[in-house]
């Protein structure tokens, strides 16, 4: 079953049978409540269609009307990504701004048809895949009329090719569909983001997102082979490849373009066989520098590990129980033809260089026979917590909850660390007061350096969290670009990093895109805001 034939929720991520049940929301209020000595209950979910919106501000000429919509719900459930304070506000009902309009084009003229009506009415487009930003990417601007343009019946694998090992997919596929399909050929895509069970195709190569490998292919950028996408000045459809010396890549400049050029209808996606041999290790670390140097040593030996995170004292203990003192590196290796035993040993050596401690009977290989690796003790534990996104058990709680990450490199990395945690740190002390906790784990290193995502959580202030979290955030935007980091390395720009990103970039580069943008949407129809404003 295609996973678009479930209901979306409107206030949590996934689907209305990934919500929490009453008894867990309960559950958790109950966890809050002992941990911060202020009694909270979980607020009321109120029904979708008790929510009043305001009227849409255009019509749908009866040429469209078979996949164009107006219908509220549709409109709300449009309305927001996945960011906590998003899912907070649907969850109070506050849909102040919806989109005008939804469109479900079935077809690659049915999409053209409808950014051609939109662009030439003056409405606004947001392109929407899975809506799973947690940027504001896929937020309605400002704006006289809004078009939300959803591709969740523009998916399926169009074809395969088994020689070259790549296949064509249409941008709405969703992650999981896409597995699903190639699993019987022997071939995955590989590429596992937190959000895999909801997010699509098209919004992975939009945002340049970043998968399940730590090492090497850490980005969706490649695993494309080439794409094919519509603007408002016609189609853009570059020349399957290898690889190409000729100019910059059309692909490249589209990769990470965030909707703003054009609305991606396909790709053709490089695959891989399926892995058979897998080894996995949990290394404990006396201290955080201690692991980030292991990590360090085992990424510049390109051993290219499949998993390389590492966690720090605090996230170690909350995620995989330890005693709240030592780091803990979870090491990985897969492969679909070689045996990864002397792999992993080789990290491990690594490891102990650096002050790791690991039992020798500790370290788990499957030497293709299906032995389970990396679900237990430690490694399992943080496995656990890791897998699967729910924003709605905190919901309305009272909390403070959200990440944010970067990249920076390793010469760089130990000052970046103290600055980033001493500003952060003392913004949430002023700000939430006690009670307040501050992580780091890396989610994926390079031979130059590490990506640190860091997660801060405290209690808020219930009605005034919107405020709370914007002083929060501008300092951790404050931190990381003053520092030299990348405001964003995976969760794309979107509305909310705009204040960073546009420090971070080179001017004439903006100058440059700018001009791109005024040659395929001369009239500034598609996602304006992200990005960049224009003139």
């Amino acid at each position: 079953m295609a996973k678009w034939e479930q209901k979306r929720s409107f206030w949590t991520w996934g689907y209305e049978s990934d919500e929490p049940t009453e008894e867990q929301r309960r559950g958790v209020a109950k966890a809050i409540s002992a941990r911060t000595g202020v009694a909270v209950e979980p607020p009321p979910i109120p029904k979708l269609a008790d929510i009043a919106i305001r009227s849409p501000r255009l019509e749908v000429p009866s040429n469209l009307a078979g996949w164009v919509s107006t219908d509220s719900e549709d409109r709300l459930l449009h309305t927001y990504g996945g960011h906590f304070m998003e899912l907070l506000a649907a969850m109070r009902g506050q849909f102040d701004n919806p989109p005008d309009a939804v469109a479900h084009p079935r077809s690659e003229d049915e999409l053209e048809a409808t950014l051609a009506w939109a662009d030439a009415a003056g409405h606004k487009v947001v392109p929407y895949g899975g809506g799973t930003s947690v940027v504001w990417g896929v937020r309605p601007p400002d704006a006289e009329s809004v078009v939300t343009i959803d591709l969740d019946h523009l998916g399926g694998v169009v074809e395969i090719d088994h020689t070259s090992r790549a296949a064509r997919v249409r941008a709405g596929m969703l992650g999981p569909d896409l597995e699903d399909v190639l699993r019987p050929e022997g071939l995955t895509l590989r590429h596992f983001p937190q959000s895999f069970p909801w997010s699509t195709v098209g919004g992975w190569v939009a945002t340049r997102a970043g998968g399940h490998y730590a090492t090497n292919q850490t980005h969706i950028d490649d695993m494309v082979e080439s794409m094919r996408m519509i603007t408002p000045s016609g189609w853009w459809e570059s020349r399957r490849l290898p690889g190409s010396g000729a100019g910059p890549s059309p692909d490249r400049m589209v990769i990470g373009s965030e909707g703003t050029l054009g609305i991606i209808s396909e790709c053709w996606l490089r695959l891989q066989k399926r892995p058979v041999y897998r080894a996995t290790a949990g290394i404990v670390f006396p201290s955080w520098a201690a692991g980030a140097e292991a990590v360090r040593l085992i990424v510049q030996s390109k051993l290219w590990p499949s998993n390389l995170r590492l966690l720090d004292p605090a996230e170690a203990k909350q995620s995989a129980g330890l005693d709240g003192k030592q780091a803990l590196l979870i090491a990985g290796f897969e492969s679909a033809d070689i045996p990864q035993g002397t792999n992993i040993q080789a990290a491990v050596a690594l490891a102990r260089e650096a002050g790791g401690v690991i039992e020798d009977d500790q370290i788990r290989v499957d030497d293709g026979r299906g032995k389970a690796t990396g679900r237990e003790g430690a490694v399992g534990a943080w496995r656990d917590s890791f897998i699967g996104v729910n924003a709605g058990l905190t919901n309305g709680l009272g909390l403070i909850v959200d990440t944010f990450e970067t990249a920076i490199t390793w010469n760089r990395f130990a000052e970046f660390d103290g600055h980033v945690r001493e500003k952060v740190g003392s913004t949430l002390e002023r700000v939430l007061g006690t009670g307040w906790s501050l992580s780091c784990r890396f989610t994926h290193v390079y031979t130059d350096g590490p990506a640190p995502y860091y997660t801060l959580m405290g209690p808020g202030k219930i009605g005034g969290e919107l405020e709370q979290w914007q002083e929060i955030k501008a300092a951790a935007t404050e931190a990381v670009v003053e520092a030299g980091g990348t405001v964003t390395h995976h969760h794309a720009v979107g509305r909310m990093h705009r204040p960073g990103y546009d420090q971070q970039r080179p001017d004439l580069f903006a100058q440059a895109f700018k001009a791109a943008k005024q040659s395929l949407d001369p009239r500034a129809t598609l996602n304006p805001g992200v990005l960049f404003d224009v003139d």
